[in-house]
C-alpha cells in the first residue's frame, strides 16, 4: 500500500542535508516528491522563493537540521514544527498535514515550538536563554518559508532534526553564510580552526543528525510498514 502522504514538494537546504534527503529518497519506489535544495538564511530564502523557479505546489514539507535550546531534545531527535516565531511574530504549520506525519513516524517525532533566526546561534548561554522565551528549536528558514507559502494558500509542515544540543557552544559560523545563502569555505573553516572543540562537536553532531534525516526521509516515502 503506499505511502498516504501526497507531498509534491521537498524544501531542504543546500549542501549536506538536500543530500542527505536524496540519499533517504534514493532507494524509494513508486511517485517521490520533488526534492529542491533552498539557500541557508532568512533573506536568501525570501529572495529565492519570490523568484519562483519552481511550480506553486500544493503540500510542502520543509526539511533539514535545527538547534535545540530545550535540555529536552538532544542530537538526533526528530522534530515536527507546530509553529515558527520571529521577532514576537509567530505562524502555526498546517496542523492537519503535520498530524498526519506525526502519526505515520510517532514514535520518532516530538512535536515542537520553533523560532527563527537571521544568523547563527552559537553559544550556549543564548540558545538557554532563548528556549526560557518560548521555542523548543531553532533554524534559519522556516518563518521565512511559513510566511510566504502562507500567503500562497500553500499547506506546509516542517520536519527537522537536532544537530546540536543547548549544553554546549558551537562555532559561530554567521560569517561563513555568503548573501546568496551558499557556505563560503574559507570562513566556514577558519571559524572551526578558532574553536576546534566546538567544531569536533558541531561535526560529530551534524553527522548523526544528516544520517537520522536520511532515515527518517526514507521510511516516510517508503510503502506502509
Amino acid at each position: 500500500m503506499p505511502n498516504f502522504l501526497p507531498i509534491n514538494t521537498i524544501l531542504v537546504p543546500q549542501g549536506a542535508e538536500y543530500k542527505a534527503v536524496c540519499r533517504g529518497l534514493s532507494g524509494v519506489t513508486g511517485s517521490i516528491p520533488t526534492v529542491v535544495a533552498i539557500p541557508v538564511g532568512m533573506k536568501p530564502l525570501l529572495k529565492y522563493l519570490q523568484q519562483g523557479e519552481f511550480l506553486a505546489p500544493s503540500r510542502v514539507l520543509i526539511m533539514g537540521i535545527c538547534g535545540s535550546l530545550s535540555d529536552r531534545y538532544t542530537v538526533g531527535d526528530v522534530v515536527l514544527y507546530q509553529d515558527c516565531v520571529y521577532q514576537g511574530k509567530r505562524l502555526e504549520c498546517d496542523r492537519t498535514f503535520t498530524t498526519q506525519l506525526h502519526s505515520d513516524i510517532s514514535e520518532k517525532a516530538s512535536l515542537v515550538k520553533s523560532m527563527t533566526s537571521d544568523r547563527v546561534i552559537w553559544s550556549a548561554a543564548e540558545k538557554r536563554r532563548l528556549g526560557e522565551m518560548a521555542a523548543d528549536v531553532v533554524d534559519m528558514e522556516g518563518f521565512t518559508a511559513l510566511e510566504f507559502f502562507n500567503a500562497a494558500g500553500v499547506t506546509v509542515a516542517m520536519l527537522r532534526v537536532v544537530s546540536d544540543n543547548c549544553q554546549h557552544d558551537i562555532p559561530d559560523l554567521t560569517p561563513a553564510i555568503n548573501s546568496d545563502g551558499s557556505l563560503n569555505p574559507f570562513p566556514l573553516a577558519i571559524g572551526m580552526l578558532r574553536q576546534p572543540l566546538a567544531a569536533t562537536r558541531l561535526i560529530r553532531g551534524s553527522l548523526t543528525a544528516l544520517k537520522v534525516l536520511e532515515q527518517v526521509t526514507n521510511r516516510l516515502f517508503s510503502s506502509n510498514k
